[in-house]
Formats: structure tokens, sequence, C-alpha cells
């Protein structure tokens, strides 16, 4: 008796039950690969675009300047958001501009509200879709494992119905059950390692956002403490 044991000819043998376990963890790999690509260049192009404004930002050019230079591009992302929604707000308040040291409190504060509201909208967009990851990574094995459980269960069962059984027999039965663990750890490995490096970028990018917020934040005191010495 000739067994074909190929990969595919296991596949297509295998009972419908496995044959759709397999078909699940391959739709979640194809997704998480797709995922994986799109967010790869996501944080790419956040942290040259953070480096980017950086740079530009302390070029030397005022404030103001980089704000109206800013306010002709349709969408800002990252820094030049936060940037842009903090500066925004403290020229809307400085429209109400007094001499009272609370008055200049509050307009501080109100400018470090506007940005960490900005900058946790921008971190949220980054993690967009992480959780998918998170959850092909910690069930794929299970969910492969599940397929394998049951294709070896069938194979028993088969098994015993048999007057005389040989390791050809059964070895077909529990090699496609054991595709499915398999497939489900092809799944899993690489979704866990892109959340994990993608959970790393992020927080660089947070700690980045963090640090630009306190400087930029510094920086306005000294223009507003400057502003007000002025006769």
């Amino acid at each position: 008796m000739k067994t074909d044991l190929s990969i595919f000819e296991l596949i297509s043998d295998a009972s419908l039950v496995v044959q759709i376990v397999m078909g699940l963890l391959v739709l979640a790999s194809l997704m998480s690969w797709a995922l994986i690509i799109v967010k790869t260049g996501k944080l790419k192009k956040s942290r040259r675009e953070a480096e980017h404004f950086e740079t530009r930002f302390w070029s030397g050019i005022s404030l103001s300047a980089l704000h109206a230079e800013l306010s002709e591009k349709p969408n800002h992302h990252g820094l030049e958001r936060i940037f842009y929604d903090g500066f925004r707000e403290y020229k809307r308040d400085l429209k109400q501009a007094s001499t009272s040291s609370n008055f200049q409190l509050n307009r501080i504060d109100g400018v470090q509200r506007a940005m960490r509201i900005t900058s946790s909208k921008e971190v949220d967009g980054l993690e967009q879709n992480l959780a998918f990851l998170a959850t092909v990574g910690s069930t794929s094995p299970y969910v492969g494992l599940f397929g394998t459980v049951w294709g070896i269960m069938n194979s028993f069962i088969s098994l015993g119905k048999m007057q005389q059984a040989t390791l050809a027999v059964v070895a077909p039965g529990i090699a496609e059950a054991l595709i499915a663990t398999a497939i489900g750890l092809f799944a899993a490995i690489p979704a866990v390692i892109a959340y994990n490096r993608f959970n790393d970028h992020i927080d660089r990018l947070v700690v980045n956002y963090d640090n630009f917020r306190e400087e930029f934040t510094a920086l306005l005191e000294r223009h507003d403490a400057a502003r007000q010495a002025k006769p």
C-alpha cells in the first residue's frame, strides 16, 4: 500500500473540521502579514517625520513662522500636529492677554492640555490594530492544537474500526492533524515578534512626544516671560 504524505495531499484529505481550522489560520496569517507591512511603513514614516520636524523646530525659525508654515499644509501628524495644536491654543489665549500671573499659568495649562490630547490621539492611531496581532499571536497555537486533537481523535476512531492496523494506515491522519499545529505556529510567531517590535517603536515615539511637549512648554514660558517683561 502506497501512502502519499505530501503536504497538499494531506491538507486535501483532512477532515472538514481540520480544513476549516487550517483555513482560518491561513487567513489570520495573511491578515497579520498585511497589517505588519502597513504598520511597518507607518511607523517608519512617523519616525522620519518626527526627526524632520525636530530639525526644523530647532533650526532657529520663529514659532509664529513655523506655525504659519504648517498652516499651509492640509494635514499634520506626530510632532507637527502636537506643535500646531499647542501653539494654536497659545495664540487663541494670547488674544485675551493679561498681566496677571494666574492668567499666564492658565494659558500654559491650556497649551499643555491641548498637546496632551493631540499626543493621545496620535498614539492611539499608532496603536490601532495592534490588538489583532496580539490576538493572533496568543490564540493561533491553541486553534491549531484544536485541529490537531480533532484530527488525531478521528484517526484513532478509524483505527478502532480496523481489524489490523499498521503505521502506514495511521500516519497520514496524524500527519494531517499535526499540520494544523504547524500552521498555527506559523501564524503566531511572526505576529508575536511584530507586536513586541511595534510596541517598542511606539514607546520610543511616545517618549519623543513627551520630551517635545516639555521642551515646547518651557520655550513658551520663556517666551511669555520675555513678552511681559517688555515695557
